[in-house]
């Protein structure tokens, strides 16, 4: 297994460890993240979440790779609606985005601002393109596709299976984000 990889929330009162290698490093264009990422841009001092092409880079890491070392008690959640099937969660001591999680997955998607520029693992898929913002113009250095591919799903079952088919909780996310 690769060395361990650690990161902060902006202030550094959020550590995660992140042990191994990601499962897959992507650029999510779905209106869920697009509409999550307006709300927390229109929030004072939320950290960036968009690239330039409207896409939110996320690093899927399995859930048994991902500890938080300090400040888990400052995790916040906020989910689209009441019947939402995934939350994002920032950090509360510095508004900045740490993760999206999908009910009952066994990976969490960690936001790609996290990394250092250029740190970031380099990038294997954009998806969910049809979602893309009209006037958007994408390059043609990873794949594209307008949905999530077979592949994408098998990358994800072949990690679920590496894991015993397990499906870790995430202890810590203290409560629901107050402004929304």
């Amino acid at each position: 297994m690769a060395d361990a990889t650690d990161l902060t929330c902006r202030c550094g009162q959020v550590g995660i460890r992140l042990q191994g290698a990601p499962i897959l490093s992507v650029e999510c264009l779905c209106s869920d993240c697009q509409t999550a990422g307006q709300a927390f841009a229109a929030q004072s001092g939320v950290g960036p979440m968009f690239l330039e092409t409207g896409a939110t880079p996320f690093v899927l890491y399995r859930k048994d790779r991902i500890s938080f070392t300090s400040g888990a008690d400052r995790l916040r959640e906020h989910c689209l609606s009441e019947t939402s099937t995934t939350r994002r969660v920032i950090a509360s001591c510095c508004n900045t985005p740490i993760f999206l999680e999908l009910s009952g997955g066994h990976w969490l998607s960690l936001y790609g601002t996290l990394w250092a520029d250029g740190a970031r693992p380099s990038l294997q898929l954009r998806t969910m393109t049809k979602d893309a913002p009209a006037d958007t113009v994408l390059s043609g250095d990873v794949p594209n596709p307008a949905t999530h591919t077979p592949g994408f799903y098998a990358k994800l079952f072949c990690a679920w299976m590496a894991m015993g088919f397990r499906n870790p909780k995430i202890k810590g996310v203290k409560g629901r984000l107050d402004a929304w």
